[in-house]
C-alpha cells in the first residue's frame, strides 16, 4: 500500500482464483475473438488512456446522460445526506469523481462525516482524482482501491463509520447483461450490512422526450470521441497482449437495440484480415465487414429496476428523476438478507 501523507492510501487489489473478471483476461480474449460473432468485455476500455477518453464523453453535447444526472444529484443530494446520515461512501468507477462533489458538498453542508473509498481499474487517474479532492475538502480521508468491482465487493473490509453506502452512478449497470446484472446486484448485497445503502445511476428506456436518434448520438458523436474511446481497446490489447491490431482498419459502429432495450457498440473490420496477439499465441481471422461487439447499454424501466433491486433485498427510499424522464437516481437500502 501507498501511503501519501495521512488522509490518502492508495491499495491496489491483489487478484484472487475466484475473481475471473481479473484472473483469466487472457482467456477470455481467446474465448471473445474465437467464438461468432466476436466479442471482447468492456473492461479493456479502461486503460489511463481509455479512461481520459471517457471523461471526455461525459461532457459531449450529445451525451446527456452526464448532465442530466448530474443535474438529478443537485436537486437530492442534500435529501440523500439527510437520510443516511454520517456513513462510508464506496464508489464502483469512480473516475474523475465529478459528481461526487456533489455528494461531498452535501454531506459537508450538514456536518456529516464521510470516509470516501473511490474504486478503479486506472491508477493514475483514481490517484490524480484523490490528490485533487484533498485540496478542495480538507477533513477528507480517502482510501483509493486499483482493482475490479469484484475484486472490490470481495475485499471490502468493515465499515470505519456506522453505515455504508455504495454508488454506482454514471448509468454503467447497463453495461451488464440481465444475468450478470442479477449476479451483480446480488454482490452488492453482501457487501452491505442491513441498514447500509446502494445509490444507482440508470438510464431510462427511450420516450416521447428521448427518442432513438437522441440516443444513438449520445454514442456515436460528431466529434469522433466515442469512436477513439471504441478503439482504444484494440490499442489496449496490442499493449497488453503483444498484438498487431492496425486501429486504421477498423470503424465504430453504435446502434439501439429496440428488442432488447440496448445500445450496443461494435468495431467492424473493413477489409479482411488476420491479427496476432503473441503474447498469448493467438491469431484471428477477420472477414470484411465482420464486427467484434465490444459493449452493451441497456435502459431501464423504473418499475421493472425496483423488482430486481427488491429481490436482493435493496427496498427503495427514494427516486427521482429529471423532468423528462430521461435518467433516474434511485437510492435503496438493504433489509435484512
Amino acid at each position: 500500500m501507498a501511503e501519501l501523507g495521512d488522509r490518502l492510501h492508495i491499495q491496489t487489489l491483489l487478484a484472487r482464483a475466484n475473481t475471473p473478471q481479473n484472473s483469466d483476461d487472457a482467456d477470455v480474449v481467446i474465448q471473445g475473438l474465437t467464438q461468432i460473432p466476436k466479442t471482447l468485455p468492456a473492461r479493456f476500455f479502461y486503460d489511463d488512456a481509455g479512461s481520459q477518453l471517457f471523461e471526455q464523453i461525459c461532457d459531449l453535447p450529445e451525451y446527456y446522460l452526464t448532465r442530466t444526472e448530474t443535474a438529478i444529484l443537485k436537486d437530492c443530494a442534500e435529501a440523500i445526506a439527510k437520510l443516511t446520515g454520517s456513513l462510508e461512501l464506496v464508489e464502483l468507477g469512480s473516475g474523475s469523481s465529478t459528481k461526487t462533489r456533489i455528494l461531498l458538498d452535501a454531506y459537508a453542508h450538514q456536518n456529516l462525516t464521510l470516509r470516501y473509498i473511490p474504486i478503479d481499474v486506472s491508477a493514475g487517474i483514481l490517484k490524480e482524482t484523490a490528490q485533487s479532492l484533498l485540496q478542495d475538502y480538507a477533513t477528507l480521508k480517502i482510501l483509493g482501491l486499483v482493482g475490479t468491482y469484484q475484486q472490490a465487493l470481495q475485499q471490502l473490509g468493515p465499515s470505519t463509520l456506522p453505515s455504508r453506502m455504495i454508488a454506482f452512478i454514471g448509468s454503467s449497470l447497463g453495461n451488464l447483461p440481465p444475468a450478470e446484472c442479477h449476479e451483480f446486484l446480488g454482490q452488492i448485497a453482501a457487501a452491505l450490512q442491513p441498514g447500509d445503502y446502494f445509490l444507482l445511476g440508470i438510464d431510462l428506456q427511450p420516450s416521447v422526450y428521448k427518442s432513438k436518434a437522441v440516443l444513438e448520438a449520445a454514442y456515436d458523436d460528431a466529434q469522433g470521441i466515442t469512436a477513439a474511446f471504441n478503439l482504444n481497446m484494440l490499442r489496449h490489447l496490442n499493449r497488453k497482449f503483444d498484438g498487431d491490431f492496425d486501429l486504421n482498419q477498423f470503424e465504430h459502429v453504435a446502434f439501439y437495440n429496440q428488442e432488447r432495450h440496448q445500445i450496443e457498440m461494435h468495431l467492424r473490420s473493413c477489409r479482411a484480415q488476420t491479427v496476432h496477439l503473441k503474447s498469448i499465441g493467438l491469431t484471428v481471422d477477420l472477414a470484411e465487414d465482420e464486427t467484434i461487439h465490444t459493449e452493451i447499454s441497456r435502459k431501464f424501466d423504473l418499475d421493472a429496476i425496483q423488482a430486481e433491486l427488491r429481490s436482493h433485498q435493496l427496498e427503495t427510499v427514494h427516486i427521482q428523476t429529471d423532468p423528462e424522464h430521461r435518467f433516474a437516481v434511485v437510492l435503496s437500502q438493504i433489509q435484512e438478507h
